[in-house]
């Protein structure tokens, strides 16, 4: 059972309507206190919607009813996002937690000055050891997927710095497309073929998917390039690609995300090159082989052009589930050849 930020109450909610932005309706949601943040739920699904930091809650209508709160880390956020409650018991509560934080403020007098300083450095070494990884976790999560969108992109902007853009021909996008659905990509999957400085594929935040060309224009069929993208979205099933992200984001840039829905674009400048400087993620080779047997895509041709100049890893070929059987066709050779024509430039 989750605990609250007041040791007598084990789990404590009230409803509330919560806007998003100035100009959004008023949406109801669920609001429960956890142990450090403020937490607004979909009543219907019960999944978490956005969560915000107890310290930095500021009430707008002090005395009015229903009572009205918003999220505060800079000046200029202060109403931009707002969060009606009518409930007493929840009002009481949180007013109690911003007495506490008021509390700990320093006051006259060595004393109190010197607990309070105490009671800061407790709460500062907690906040650094528990609550951003927790925070980092949660925005992995909640994170929609039209931001996801808009993160992937933003990376590949930052590869294409050092790689060019995406080769496109109108003609190979029905190629790309039928690849994906024989692999079992998400629907709306967009694969973006790189001309150089990728190895293999790799699966990045809102369905978005990167793939060095050589896996096509090097390749006399499409099992080795079939292989690097199930390998990615295999991976990308073991860790969501957000991670990552959230990993390499500092503090305030996760609070923003959680507070606002966005992603400072700094954020991610660096992190495709990055990317781009080591290896893709390689799954373990017995998951690989399971994915690989599902999918109906051999595995050899993928192990023969892993990244290096070292030998393709034995379980993987040994243990091909289709090294002697057949398998269904990949592509059709005339959606291959259209493929491989991705990168040519035509004048």
């Amino acid at each position: 059972m989750r605990s609250t930020a007041l040791r007598q109450f084990q789990r404590l909610e009230s409803p509330g309507s919560w806007r998003s932005s100035p100009d959004a309706q008023l949406r109801e949601v669920v609001v429960s206190i956890g142990e450090a943040t403020l937490i607004l739920s979909d009543p219907k699904s019960d999944a978490p919607l956005t969560h915000w930091s107890l310290p930095a809650i500021q009430r707008l209508n002090p005395g009015g009813t229903p009572a009205v709160y918003t999220p505060v880390t800079t000046a200029e956020d202060a109403g931009y996002e707002t969060l009606e409650i009518d409930d007493r018991w929840m009002i009481d509560a949180i007013n109690r937690v911003q007495s506490a934080i008021a509390a700990r403020k320093p006051h006259p007098g060595r004393l109190r000055g010197s607990l309070t300083a105490t009671a800061l450095v407790v709460m500062l070494l907690a906040g650094i050891i528990w609550l951003p990884d927790a925070l980092r976790a949660h925005a992995v999560r909640i994170t929609p997927a039209a931001e996801r969108a808009q993160i992937g992109q933003g990376i590949l902007g930052d590869m294409s710095r050092s790689t060019g853009q995406p080769c496109t021909d109108p003609a190979a996008e029905a190629s790309l497309h039928g690849l994906a659905r024989r692999i079992g990509l998400p629907p709306k999957t967009r694969i973006a073929v790189l001309r150089d400085g990728l190895e293999g594929a790799l699966l990045l935040p809102g369905d978005l998917i990167v793939v060095d060309n050589r896996l096509i224009a090097d390749q006399s069929d499409p099992a080795a390039l079939a292989g690097h993208l199930l390998a990615a979205k295999i991976a990308a099933e073991t860790t969501d690609p957000m991670r990552a992200i959230m990993d390499r984001a500092s503090f305030p840039e996760v609070l923003s995300l959680l507070t606002r829905g966005t992603l400072s674009p700094n954020a991610l400048q660096g992190f495709g090159e990055a990317l781009l400087s080591s290896p893709p993620h390689r799954p373990a080779d017995q998951q690989l082989l399971q994915g690989f047997a599902a999918s109906r895509i051999p595995a050899t041709p993928y192990a023969e052009t892993l990244p290096g100049a070292i030998p393709a890893p034995v379980a993987l070929t040994e243990s091909d589930p289709f090294r002697t059987q057949p398998y269904p066709p990949i592509l059709t050779e005339r959606d291959w050849l259209t493929l491989q024509q991705i990168c040519i430039d035509r004048g």
